[in-house]
């Protein structure tokens, strides 16, 4: 699981978002195991405690099961599945639509924008 770590935001919240993508586009499938901390710490190179923020915070949001010591699989929830894409797109379109507004573009020429580049 490799992404690229920015300085913006923290990164355990950035594992969550790139978790929730792939789960999103199909990359991640309901029930696939996820890598255990450990190993993702250094995939990615952070540190472990970071990465076990990030999977306890997933598993409170019912992204992950955690069974004793065993990995972390995906759920397999589709209404969350469902959920998390919902939420993903509203979060993308809430910072578009904000940056638009600063900078006092009229919606029928983000409309227009969109139809365009959005192919």
């Amino acid at each position: 699981m490799k992404f690229i770590v920015n300085d913006r935001e923290p990164v355990y919240i950035q594992i969550i978002r790139n978790v929730k993508q792939k789960i999103v586009t199909g990359e991640l499938q309901k029930g696939d195991r996820m890598p255990s901390r450990r190993e993702m710490a250094v995939n990615i190179n952070v540190n472990p405690n970071t990465v076990q923020k990030a999977y306890k915070e997933m598993e409170e949001m019912g992204i992950i099961n955690t069974i004793k010591n065993n990995q972390s699989t995906i759920t397999e929830d589709d209404n969350l599945i469902r959920q998390i894409r919902i939420d993903l797109i509203n979060e993308a379109a809430d910072v578009f639509i904000e940056q638009m507004k600063a900078i006092n573009v009229p919606i029928e020429e983000i409309k227009e924008i969109i139809s365009k580049k959005y192919i």
